[in-house]
């Protein structure tokens, strides 16, 4: 099992979940962060920090879809160890709907 980082961290990026990772896993895209389902060990530290609840365990079936995607781009985009600044305005997109199809961005961060 991995975690990984779903669409609704889309224009959130909260990042509380990188200051907890023991493994750093987590990488950075211009408006969302994945986690390397390679290098996650699992242990799930993460997913209760994130304010957008867009961690999720890889045996729920929403987080299917996600691993992929979250492979392919911590591949491309920087790793990130440390919390930086939440976007301004990041609460106005918490429990969006559809936000990948509106405002996914392949560029690192």
């Amino acid at each position: 099992m991995t975690y990984v980082v779903t669409e609704a961290c889309i224009k959130c990026k909260y990042m509380d979940c990188v200051e907890v990772c023991p493994v750093d896993c987590f990488y950075e895209g211009e408006n969302m962060l994945v986690i390397h389902p390679d290098e996650c060990i699992d242990c799930g530290v993460c997913e209760p920090e994130c304010p957008a609840e867009a961690i999720l365990p890889d045996t729920e079936n929403e987080a299917a879809s996600w691993i992929e995607l979250n492979r392919t781009y911590a591949a491309t985009w920087p790793n990130i160890a440390q919390k930086a600044e939440t976007p301004t305005d990041a609460d106005e997109y918490k429990g969006v709907p559809n936000k990948f199809e509106a405002y996914f961005s392949p560029k690192p961060g």
